[in-house]
């Protein structure tokens, strides 16, 4: 059991998840901060392109979305988020989705990390 409740389908993993609930979970967490979009230079968890991050049975199932549909890194974001995961539970127990429900957006950008590009 990972500790995650969706409370809302526009709860980003990183407003509903509490450190220190799940080892393996802060482990990936603390990697795909690690990952950074070329484009607004924040980390993509903190930018609220994780949206939900699931770990049963010594494998790992990533939500996340894209800054836009036409993002030109897309596969490059989800070989990196894959490898974040496999690095903490091993090659090939990693899978990551992409979805665009709900469509990502400034306002899913959490108020510390708007404050650390100045939105606000």
């Amino acid at each position: 059991m990972d500790g995650h409740t969706k409370t809302d389908n526009r709860a980003l993993h990183c407003e509903r998840y509490e450190e220190g609930t799940n080892i393996s979970t802060d482990l990936i967490v603390m990697n795909m901060r690690e990952i950074y979009d070329p484009e607004i230079h924040i980390n993509i968890y903190d930018l609220g392109l994780i949206y939900d991050i699931k770990i049963a049975d010594e494998k790992v199932d990533v939500t996340m979305t894209l800054t836009s549909v036409f993002c030109p890194v897309a596969d490059h974001l989800v070989s990196q988020v894959k490898e974040a995961a496999e690095m903490v539970l091993g090659e090939g127990n990693a899978n990551v989705t992409v979805t665009f429900e709900p469509l990502w957006g400034v306002d899913m950008i959490p108020d510390h990390a708007k404050l650390e590009i100045g939105l606000l």
